[in-house]
């Protein structure tokens, strides 16, 4: 497949469902707030971050589930910014952010009582027919996994909605992962998620003019998964189109773990979620038209046809006894070169609007376009 092939299918309003909740455009942003593995392997913590999460106003709250036997091999490397904190082996710090499978099933459970949407990335197949065991409203694939098409293919076949994530993509992955979902008849269920993976992301690499570039380019709702360390972005990626925002957090960014320092405090999450909603609301609507709260001032700002002195009755109207002056409400100053040839009904005082019902018609066209030149 070319880069920059025409894509062939399109909707004119995409639109998935999670839960109770409609994600996309024109529909309130949708926040999911990342646990991860900020519980550090602790399963009270984890009931925690769930807490936070829910007082923060998060519409999800997500975790990771996985093993490190079968995710990684025995001497697979960490990232730098892993070593940066002291972990050179990865299979051996994903030893130490693990839950078990109960404890998973446990936390669904406890999300459900607090009100808030459970959501889990899956890193394998089994770990993927666990949580849909479990009873998850939706799947979460992590970008390294746009291009696992074992696990896309199972993600699809699930019939739940699918939200992925694209860090690290070429546009031709991310292409050829729409395709899939296309090809399967499962577009319907597809939030594609831009994302840059690089922890923490710079403001200047956030890039979110992909966020408006991929909702040109494919029928499906666009989200941001966002590993800045800042609270502001939320807001810039709903500006720029997102309709799903995915945030780290953590109950305290001092404590160990590869994402703690550059995940949100919950104080944080809760300014971020408050700004990036006051942002979809801002955005309103795409389409121009006159707001309630436009009114007054239209009517006091706009000008209207005004006599220039005064025009005795039955005086044809010229342009130099004609202008235009607040307010509006009388005739429109588009409308001011009819008024031209026309004659005056009755004596209409200099600096008051002129009236429709004072004007009698032209009868001659050709004085009209002679006065009006």
């Amino acid at each position: 497949m070319q880069a920059n092939k025409t894509r062939t299918y399109w909707s004119s309003s995409p639109a998935v469902t999670i839960g109770q909740k409609t994600i996309g455009p024109g529909q309130p942003v949708y926040v999911i707030a990342e646990a991860g593995v900020n519980h550090n392997g602790k399963y009270d913590l984890a009931v925690k971050l769930i807490d936070a999460a829910q007082r923060a106003g998060a519409d999800a709250v997500k975790f990771q589930v996985f093993t490190a036997e079968s995710l990684v091999i025995a001497d697979a490397p960490t990232a730098d910014y892993q070593k940066q904190q002291g972990h050179v082996d990865q299979r051996q710090m994903l030893r130490q952010l693990e839950l078990s499978r109960r404890e998973f099933t446990d936390l669904y459970r406890y999300s459900g009582q607090k009100g808030i949407e459970f959501l889990a990335t899956p890193f394998s197949i089994d770990d993927l027919e666990f949580l849909l065991d479990v009873g998850v409203s939706a799947v979460k694939l992590a970008s390294p996994d746009l291009v696992n098409l074992p696990l896309l293919e199972r993600a699809i076949d699930s019939k739940l909605p699918v939200i992925a994530s694209s860090g690290a993509c070429h546009i031709q992955e991310i292409d050829d992962a729409v395709d899939t979902f296309a090809n399967r008849g499962a577009l319907a269920r597809l939030v594609l998620m831009h994302c840059i993976s690089s922890y923490p992301t710079a403001m200047s690499q956030m890039n979110l003019s992909v966020v408006t570039n991929l909702a040109q380019r494919f029928p499906v709702p666009i989200g941001f998964s966002d590993h800045t360390s800042e609270w502001v972005t939320g807001a810039l990626a709903v500006a720029a189109g997102a309709t799903v925002l995915e945030k780290h957090f953590t109950l305290d960014r001092t404590w160990p773990g590869p994402d703690q320092a550059f995940s949100l405090e919950e104080a944080q999450l809760r300014n971020y979620i408050l700004a990036a909603r006051e942002a979809c609301q801002a955005m309103g609507e795409p389409h121009r038209k006159l707001l309630d709260c436009e009114h007054e001032v239209r009517r006091v700002s706009r000008g209207s046809v005004v006599a220039a002195a005064d025009i005795p009755a039955g005086t044809i109207l010229t342009p130099a006894m004609l202008t235009v002056k607040r307010p509006g409400g009388g005739i429109a100053p588009a409308r001011l070169r009819e008024l031209i040839g026309t004659r005056a009904l009755a004596d209409i005082p200099a600096d008051t609007r002129i009236e429709w019902h004072q004007l009698q018609p032209a009868s001659e066209p050709s004085l009209v376009k002679t006065l009006a030149s």
